[in-house]
């Protein structure tokens, strides 16, 4: 078995990561401080992607991406992963779910996505339905030729930014054997639509500057062109593109637990004290074993899943097990880094503080670990008729 980067893998390894450290790295207190994108920043961050030829660089050649593998864009976002999410969220990655598009919807969503000219933003969780997708309330109802869409979506991250936006909607219900169970249709909607509000969201501790957004549907008129897939396909369409997008936390988590932990391994080679430096004491380098330890086998479960996915095997397992073990990985080796810098972990001076905070959201995001756990079980049981 070969474990070794290739070549060109390790140039997009080379290429990103230094992105990261001369575009957003300089960047990164400012946003931490105000808590916003300074105007123009994110355009100017987006073009130099643009130039770099890695923008949407999820999507195949066909419609204008780099065409990388599951593999090669894991590496991308493990890379991204260092740096703060409101500011390589203009690295830009429109989401994949947008290869459902029909010829028409290609030209007026997909294709502008993949130049840069419009950003996307997923809308699918509300207040009462997070874990519970199929609990969501926001519904659409057939109205003459239209539908007619009322309810709200929360928690919407980059719809601050966002042209238009890709939003689950429940569209009506079937009576089985298990009970009342609704169907789910995606739909396309455009920043503006008369009905359509997006509105400010909460203030969260973790990811300051990447805003998340309430979006709120009052007789929201859409015509059938807005449907992405088929009406009561939205179950199917997400299957088919979204499950990647727990490989994506898992991969940002790995780039995030290295950044952090080469913080803890330099202080504790650097930092002294009863005379000598603090890595030497069992208590702290056995600490930073365990970490790498983790660090590294949460780096090859991502990569493993991502290898899955582009040999055409089964991976829904794999990938909720690194989702699930890489945020796990991440929320230890932050916590365990700001211990060995005691209380200089807590101040602004360094940025552990923030890279703790920040950790505490992959843990629930994209399926919390509680959900990751769920289909690993149910993957491994159903088998035996359990």
């Amino acid at each position: 078995m070969h474990f070794g980067l290739s070549e060109e893998q390790e140039m997009i390894v080379s290429t990103v990561r230094s992105f990261v450290e001369k575009e957003i790295y300089p960047h990164e207190a400012e946003v931490e401080r105000t808590g916003e994108v300074p105007e123009g920043l994110g355009e100017e961050i987006k073009q130099k992607v643009i130039n770099l030829g890695f923008y949407a660089c999820n999507f195949p050649e066909e419609v204008g991406g780099a065409g990388l593998s599951h593999l090669d864009f894991t590496l991308v976002e493990r890379e991204l992963g260092r740096g703060s999410m409101a500011l390589t969220h203009f690295f830009g990655r429109p989401q994949n779910i947008l290869m459902a598009c029909n010829a028409e919807q290609r030209e007026r969503y997909l294709l502008p996505a993949v130049r840069g000219e419009r950003m996307d933003a997923l809308a699918m969780t509300e207040p009462d339905a997070g874990s519970d997708v199929r609990g969501m309330k926001c519904s659409a109802v057939r109205d003459g030729g239209d539908w007619v869409v009322n309810g709200s979506k929360h928690f919407i991250s980059g719809a601050d930014h966002a042209d238009f936006f890709i939003v689950f909607v429940a569209t009506g219900v079937d009576d089985t054997p298990k009970g009342p169970k609704k169907r789910i249709t995606t739909f396309l909607v455009d920043r503006g639509t008369p009905g359509f509000e997006v509105r400010k969201g909460y203030n969260s501790v973790s990811h300051r500057g990447y805003k998340n957004c309430i979006l709120d549907f009052d007789n929201c008129r859409l015509s059938d062109a807005q449907v992405l897939g088929e009406v009561d396909g939205g179950f199917a369409v997400m299957n088919e593109w979204l499950y990647a997008t727990r490989l994506t936390v898992a991969a940002f988590s790995v780039g995030r637990a290295r950044r952090c932990f080469d913080y803890a391994l330099k202080y504790a080679a650097e930092r002294k004290q009863f005379g000598q430096q603090i890595g030497k004491f069992q208590g702290v380098g056995f600490q930073i074993a365990d970490m790498i330890t983790e660090i590294d086998a949460a780096d090859w479960l991502t990569l493993a899943a991502a290898w899955r996915l582009d040999q055409g095997l089964p991976s829904n397992r794999e990938i909720a097990s690194a989702k699930v073990y890489a945020s796990e990985t991440l929320a230890k080796v932050t916590d365990t880094t700001l211990q060995i810098y005691g209380g200089m972990g807590l101040m602004d001076d360094f940025p552990i503080e923030r890279f703790w905070r920040d950790a505490r959201v992959e843990r629930i995001w994209d399926g919390t670990s509680e959900i990751q756990r769920h289909i690993i079980s149910r993957d491994l049981m159903r088998p035996l008729g359990a």
